[in-house]
């Protein structure tokens, strides 16, 4: 970074899914619980100046419009303009799409996982660290941050049998 030149405070919206998952034995299913995404932001020693809201704890399969809405009106009202949603990677494409037409003129970059972050074997801390740098220097717009790649919000899709998203219309 150029001298004089401050690091933008990082916004991180959290609304559940995989990478806020756990795994119950008992039951036998993944239950969300209260999200790790401060914790990962611990262990990575972010130095850039944060804050961490839990705005919903949802698989994003159960996201409604309101919940959307919610999400799009957090990040219009918040002062910053470089924003992480952490979310379900089922349905991010649809709520970039909200926020793409609902917050003009700032940086979100939405991201997930494929496997929780509590598991061993987990993208979560990759795509986290992918997105908070991504919403660093990335043009105002809608992203999406995983498995090692950004994609235009509006221009990716889930490509379920591949277990990954793959850019679309050329984006």
């Amino acid at each position: 970074m150029a001298p004089g030149m401050t690091q933008p405070s990082i916004l991180i919206l959290t609304t559940g899914g995989t990478i806020d998952k756990a795994y119950f034995d008992a039951l036998s299913e993944y239950q969300i619980v209260d999200s790790g995404i401060p914790a990962l932001l611990r262990e990575a020693r972010v130095a850039l100046p944060f804050r961490v809201i839990e705005l919903m704890r949802k698989d994003s399969l159960e996201l409604t419009d309101a919940d959307r809405a919610l999400v799009a009106s957090a990040a219009r009202e918040a002062p910053e303009t470089h924003i992480v949603v952490t979310h379900g990677t089922d349905t991010m494409t649809e709520t970039a799409k909200v926020l793409s037409a609902a917050v003009p003129g700032k940086t979100i970059v939405l991201t997930g996982a494929l496997s929780p972050a509590r598991f061993a074997e987990t993208d979560a801390p990759f795509n986290l660290g992918m997105a908070v740098a991504t919403a660093q220097v990335a043009p105002p717009g809608v992203w999406i941050a995983m498995s090692g790649q950004v994609f235009d919000g509006l221009k990716v899709r889930k490509d379920r049998s591949a277990g990954k998203f793959v850019a679309i219309n050329g984006g």
